[in-house]
């Protein structure tokens, strides 16, 4: 595992019990969100979900797939949410605490891959997405929800000094322009996007072509 990675590590198992607990800022919009990823399901689809946190998104799309495999790097996030798993009884359901370039051997595996508010925190997102891309099925999705910190001007000048205080991990400045641009990129076709407010995070969804 790379230092940087091994350090925001260490930061997110600090963070795993309060972030636990704390609500969704925007519950209406998290719920929008769920529902446009159903969209994409079918009870066959294999899903694979980066950055899972505590699994409260895996655990709450599992009755609609056939399995999900998510993944976080911290082992105390993956810890809270293998309990949640088993107090909601979603046994279609593997959590693995693993970083994302570990996992790059599965390709042509998933009907849909989801990365919720992790892209602005991986030291290499387009990488990611090149990997993503790999894991994807012909025809599969790649459904995202971003934090563009380019259009929350305050945000991106306080979090160098808040990062060097050790009081936040590594973090991409994205646009929602340059978000799209990158996935385009990487051979991706945009879908579907969504922002629910000004200065809130962007959904995608972005389609491998079919061969």
């Amino acid at each position: 595992m790379k230092p940087s990675t091994s350090k925001d590590e260490r930061f997110w198992d600090k963070l795993a019990v309060k972030y636990a607990a704390t609500p969704v800022a925007d519950e209406a919009a998290y719920q929008q969100k769920l529902e446009m990823t159903r969209e994409y399901f079918t009870p066959e689809s294999r899903v694979f979900e980066f950055g899972c946190g505590t699994g409260s998104t895996a655990i709450a799309h599992a009755p609609h797939v056939k399995h999900i495999v998510a993944s976080d790097i911290s082992g105390e996030m993956i810890a809270i949410a293998e309990q949640k798993a088993i107090a909601a009884e979603a046994h279609n359901v593997l959590f693995v605490r693993a970083d994302l370039a570990e996992l790059e051997d599965r390709q042509n595996e998933y009907d849909v891959v989801m990365g919720h508010s992790i892209l602005h925190l991986l030291p290499d997102p387009q990488a990611a997405m090149a990997r993503v891309y790999r894991m994807l099925k012909p025809g599969g999705v790649f459904i995202s929800s971003t934090a563009c910190l380019e259009e929350m001007g305050f945000w991106k000048l306080l979090l160098p000094v808040a990062k060097a205080l050790g009081k936040a991990p590594h973090v991409n400045v994205f646009s929602r322009e340059g978000l799209i641009s990158d996935m385009t990129e990487k051979g991706f076709e945009l879908v579907h996007q969504w922002q629910p407010k000004k200065g809130a995070a962007v959904f995608l969804v972005a389609r491998k072509p079919k061969a």
